[in-house]
């Protein structure tokens, strides 16, 4: 537990990520509108309550020693569990907002193209990003009211915040991708469940290079995830789609 002066200072370093990453859509002329962008941080925001609430169900107090708890605890309990709840609230975060997008261009009488568009795959990773951003508010404040560690505290928040914005990002891209890719989009899953499992074991180990190593796996991780949003996917072709309605370069 800390003193007050801890809290506002969390908020304020708290924000700072979320304001960088609405001025980069801005600046980059995403046609990603205000109001979407604070839902999909609610969204995010939203899966916080739910993993955790889950994360109480799957404690097994027999499992406590040993490899197979340290794998089940990390990988398992609150990596799996987090990107899953991130997964089902992205996919109704769509659903209810009608973010999916509809083949307009296309005519009645024509059949539905099941191939995945590059701006598609864009607004699900972008969506994704900010939902990330999102858990990881709740999150630190959840860190300031638990660490009695300052140092670990503000560890844990510099480095949570693009570790949940890079494992948003490859789910929110999986949830667009799931008809056209199953594949890929399944793979998405698992190399966020693996990034997140990563990171959390990292942490755990005595501070120092394990710690730096964490803070590198959030960092390049985060980086893939920009890098993906700016550039060409393999497998997704790029084509022209209705105005705004996606983020466009």
């Amino acid at each position: 537990m800390h003193g007050s002066w801890i809290i506002p200072v969390i908020i304020l370093i708290s924000s700072i990520p979320v304001i960088a990453v609405y001025l980069w859509f801005h600046l980059a002329k995403y046609q990603f509108k205000l109001v979407r962008f604070l839902f999909a941080l609610l969204a995010g925001a939203a899966t916080f309550i739910p993993a955790l609430i889950l994360q109480q169900f799957l404690i097994i107090p027999s499992l406590t020693l040993g490899r197979t708890a340290l794998l089940y605890e990390f990988f398992v309990r609150i990596a799996f569990t987090e990107e899953m709840c991130r997964l089902l609230m992205i996919s109704i975060f769509y659903l209810a907002g009608n973010l999916i997008i509809k083949r307009n261009s296309v005519k009645p009488d024509e059949p539905v193209s099941q191939q995945l568009t590059f701006n598609e795959f864009k607004k699900g990773s972008a969506i994704g990003l900010v939902a990330g951003l999102g858990f990881a508010l709740l999150e630190s404040v959840r860190f300031t009211v638990s660490s009695l560690d300052t140092g670990i505290l503000f560890l844990r928040i510099f480095s949570a915040f693009p570790l949940h914005a890079s494992c948003g990002s490859r789910v929110g891209a999986a949830a667009v991708m799931f008809r056209s890719h199953p594949k890929q989009a399944l793979l998405r899953i698992i190399t966020a469940t693996a990034i997140h499992g990563v990171y959390n074991f990292m942490l755990e180990l005595p501070f120092g290079i394990p710690s730096i190593t964490a803070i590198l796996i959030a960092l390049s991780a985060f980086i893939t995830s920009v890098l993906n949003i700016r550039g060409v996917q393999f497998g997704i072709t790029e084509q022209k789609e209705v105005p705004n309605e996606t983020p466009e370069e």
